[in-house]
């Protein structure tokens, strides 16, 4: 498993709440554990308590992203050292269950925690995913969309790095919104430009048809 993946769990505990909307799909035991994704022997250590956990977490991750997305990278890279601190991992070296052709192991890397909770595992795999991420390919390719109302988090893998949204529905929606504003403006000279037209020629009609002065 590459350490690159392991930037996707901090993403979908970031996305699992959308502050601008009000919503909020971390509230069971259960949504806890399907953020794991198919890591399932480390998702059924969670109980009650990580989901009141897990918010904690989600909160610092998301500081992260809003401190990226305002180009505050010193800010970034502290919170995220603050959890790479509270929640350490062990690297290994792992080929167990990846094998090339030959049957021969494909060693990576892979990320051993040694948790109490399930909380601090999956804080631990989280932060060292966005790390590796941060540190291969900039602070400013982690982002927040743009596309407003929704926040959500994303990683920009874009060779130019352009991506400014968290899915092709949000870019899609924020195009038409962007091509309403400009036909609403557009109309709107249109009709200042119409109205100043007929008030010129108003005026001008009503000058013709004013009779000239007699001299005494």
């Amino acid at each position: 498993m590459e350490l690159a993946y392991y930037s996707d769990y901090a993403v979908r505990l970031v996305n699992s709440e959308e502050p601008v909307r009000g919503t909020d799909s971390l509230t069971s035991v259960e949504a806890v554990r399907e953020l794991f994704g198919p890591n399932r022997s480390a998702a059924r250590r969670a109980t009650e308590a990580d989901v009141t956990r897990f918010r904690s977490v989600r909160a610092r991750l998301r500081a992260v992203f809003e401190a990226a997305d305002r180009g505050e990278e010193t800010l970034a890279v502290d919170l995220l050292n603050s959890l790479l601190l509270e929640f350490p991992v062990s690297p290994q070296i792992s080929g167990h269950d990846h094998r090339d052709e030959d049957g021969r192991p494909l060693w990576h890397l892979h990320l051993a925690d040694h948790p109490s909770n399930a909380t601090a595992g999956y804080a631990a795999i989280a932060a060292m995913g966005l790390a590796f991420h941060l540190t291969e390919y900039g602070v400013d390719r982690l982002g927040l969309c743009q596309a407003a109302p929704c926040r959500n988090a994303y990683l920009d893998t874009s060779t130019n790095r352009s991506r400014r949204y968290c899915s092709d529905r949000c870019a899609t929606r924020a195009n038409v919104a962007a091509y309403r504003a400009r036909k609403r403006l557009e109309a709107d000279r249109s009709g200042r430009t119409g109205r100043a037209a007929d008030s010129a020629q108003r005026s001008s009609a009503s000058g013709e048809r004013r009779p000239a002065r007699r001299g005494r």
